[in-house]
């Protein structure tokens, strides 16, 4: 069976933790884990011409991530964000300004290789510099214009969104995944009062906003899926807690490709949080290929 190509769009960085860096950033961290559930995947973003941009792109290549469309920028440096966890694992984070994430430029092959994915998935962040978000969004409306799957992961991260950001980023996606935290403020960007519970308010944004699909992870206590004809719950799983980064892109990654193989909704709402919940289980966003094996499709 053909693997599935997806592109991840947006923001290339490293996680500075206390005890030193680790390789981030969760379009990054969706790709790797989508390249170990079984897909192709592309990675289009940018980094400086410097040693975390050079590990970043051997880092990729590890994971069998197709670097051709990830830009470097001389005199840029590639991203970092510092990164403080609280006693449950829950992160805060800084993240530095300036970076080449913020200026990927648009090409005729980045139009070529979109056109030809099954999906690509985007989110707010890196859409924070005028470039990127000009390459970001032509990404996105190539592929609409092709019937193409275009997931938005909302992932706010203050102060690098607006009500505007959020709107016109969800507009722009046929699947919309966030988290129950995020649910009142989307709610608010686009006009909806974020009063009631959660199941009444995701069933407004799917109408209001003509998407197919609208996927809403709530930490311990599992995810929420809507779709036009059914909400579909799936309970938390429980695991001992190392931390929660990356957790999320995880969920992401595995929603994405069981939906693209034709599994049930309620198939890939448990896959995706099994997966996350394994990835709690670990330090650091990204996965040992050791320890987290492939859970479906060749590689």
């Amino acid at each position: 069976m053909k693997r599935p190509l997806i592109l991840s769009l947006g923001e290339v960085l490293w996680d500075l933790f206390p005890e030193g860096e680790r390789f981030g950033g969760a379009p990054c961290n969706f790709a790797c884990h989508a390249a170990i559930l079984g897909a192709e995947v592309a990675m289009v973003s940018a980094v400086g011409d410097d040693q975390r941009g050079t590990e970043a792109m051997n880092i990729l290549r590890g994971f069998g991530i197709d670097v051709s469309l990830l830009q470097t920028i001389p005199g840029v440096p590639t991203g970092t964000v510092g990164i403080v966890l609280d006693a449950a694992g829950k992160p805060t984070f800084t993240i530095h300004e300036g970076s080449a994430w913020d200026r990927v430029a648009w090409s005729r092959d980045l139009e070529t290789r979109v056109a030809e994915a099954d999906a690509v998935c985007f989110g707010t962040l890196g859409q924070r510099g005028e470039v990127s978000r000009d390459t970001i969004r032509g990404c996105i409306q190539t592929a609409r214009a092709a019937r193409i799957l275009r997931v938005v992961d909302i992932n706010l991260r203050p102060p690098f969104y607006d009500d505007a950001c959020i709107r016109e980023s969800i507009e722009l996606a046929s699947i919309l995944k966030l988290s129950d935290d995020e649910l009142p403020i989307v709610c608010s960007a686009c006009g909806i009062p974020p009063v009631g519970s959660p199941e009444p308010l995701l069933r407004q944004l799917l109408e209001s906003l003509n998407l197919d699909l609208i996927v809403m992870t709530c930490g311990a206590r599992g995810a929420v899926l809507a779709t036009p004809m059914e909400i579909f719950h799936q309970p938390g799983i429980a695991v001992t807690v190392r931390d929660t980064v990356g957790a999320g892109d995880s969920f992401t990654a595995s929603f994405l490709l069981s939906l693209l193989r034709g599994e049930s909704p309620a198939e890939c709402l448990r896959k995706a949080c099994e997966v996350a919940a394994e990835v709690c289980t670990q330090m650091g966003a990204v996965p040992n290929t050791n320890t987290l094996k492939p859970k479906g499709g060749p590689r």
